[in-house]
């Protein structure tokens, strides 16, 4: 879309769930908008979002499914945009969608619909986007001037919805992050999450020789548990269960894994404890004979069930639903959906995404130190956060 001219409203900084959300709504109140964006095409990181179902939003959302040094930060933008009126959008639109474990739902058709819907909204409100457009400067305050491309573009409000360094492959940088700093605000050091780990040693063995097995665990760190399916890779684990951990995660922490949550191997083995069936068979009845073999490593494999010592149930019974592994690290941001930290939220106004220092200067979605849970919670914080400053630039 060409530029007519150089002056504008709002300009914001991402054409991606955000940035987008934040447009078609700022333009619908009568506000003429200029989103820019490095990449060739908006929305990217949403169209592969969910295994590219886009995981939208979820039936439940609350603030306790968020991380953030401030966890009150979220309640107001959540209470005023919340996931019932994403639903009504996408529902409107005619896109069809499914609700699957915990809430989550999911396009039936592709994730390229929900950025489609966007983007359209975003053209028929008259917003002008700007594709393929490096930032060369920012400066000002009120108005704001962006230079790209050789053009200077001015707004008295500028909204910074660049995401997090999650994802480099769909174009993610650490952008907006120096934005705030060039303006005095305070971040966060960001970290992956939502994220796999690497796990070395005799563990990571175990893992390389299991990888691509998955099997449902609960996982337990720093006091958080959650229950979900693990897969073993080549380099460590990952899955639902692990993503959700991660949040939680530090280096240095072990992590506590169940894996058998649905039974009491020790209840199994004492109900059993007349069978003569060896001790591998027995296994084999709740996981897989590879996993039984690393499991056993040897020890009374072929031992009858009925002939176990107690201290062999107990120590089995241990490794199964209390096996502690200490992550080696995670697979970095590469393989992070997300990141914790960001732009430390005590600098932003938690009613409209501004700047305290800075007036007209707004951080809305993936930028700001709030991460989501897994399924739909980061999604929705952009769908929220987005709306929140668009009733204000």
């Amino acid at each position: 879309m060409s530029n007519t001219s150089s002056i504008y409203d709002v300009i914001i900084l991402g054409a991606g769930a955000s940035g987008l959300y934040c447009a078609m709504h700022a333009a619908a109140r009568g506000r003429k908008v200029l989103v820019l964006d490095h990449s060739g095409k908006a929305g990217r990181k949403i169209r592969v979002a969910g295994g590219g179902k886009c995981n939208f939003t979820n039936m439940d959302v609350a603030a306790d499914n968020y991380i953030s040094a401030n966890p009150h930060f979220v309640k107001s933008a959540l209470a005023r945009h919340n996931q019932w009126d994403i639903i009504s959008l996408v529902s409107e639109a005619g896109i069809e969608y499914e609700e699957r474990e915990d809430g989550q739902l999911f396009t039936l058709e592709g994730a390229g619909l929900i950025a489609g819907l966007l983007v359209s909204k975003c053209h028929r409100a008259g917003v002008e986007t700007l594709m393929n457009r490096e930032i060369e400067s920012i400066s000002g305050e009120g108005p704001f001037v962006v230079k790209s491309g050789g053009q200077s573009f001015e707004a008295p409000a500028l909204v910074v919805a660049l995401g997090s360094p999650a994802w480099p492959q769909v174009g993610a940088t650490p952008f907006g992050y120096k934005i705030a700093e060039q303006y005095g605000l305070k971040t966060i050091p960001a970290r992956p999450s939502l994220v796999p780990f690497t796990i070395g040693g005799r563990d990571g063995k175990f893992c390389k020789e299991l990888s691509g097995n998955a099997l449902p665990v609960s996982i337990e760190c720093e006091g958080r548990v959650f229950r979900s399916d693990m897969l073993f890779t080549h380099k460590g684990i990952s899955g639902p269960a692990v993503l959700q951990i991660s949040n939680y995660w530090r280096r240095g922490s072990a992590l506590t894994i169940n894996l058998l949550p649905a039974h009491d191997i020790s209840e199994l083995l004492e109900a059993h404890r007349t069978e003569n069936v060896a001790l591998k068979n027995f296994l084999a009845r709740y996981f897989t004979r590879k996993m039984v073999e690393l499991l056993l490593d040897g020890q009374d494999s072929d031992t009858a069930i009925s002939q176990l010592t107690k201290e062999r149930r107990l120590a089995l019974a241990e490794r199964i639903h209390s096996w502690m592994v200490k992550p080696q690290g995670t697979e970095g941001f590469a393989k992070a959906e997300v990141a914790s930290g960001g732009v430390d939220t005590d600098e932003i106004s938690s009613k409209t995404m501004e700047s305290k220092k800075v007036p007209g200067l707004y951080f809305i979605g993936e930028v700001l130190d709030v991460t989501g849970w897994l399924g739909g919670y980061n999604l929705q914080w952009a769908w929220s956060s987005g709306y929140a400053a668009a009733q204000f630039v």
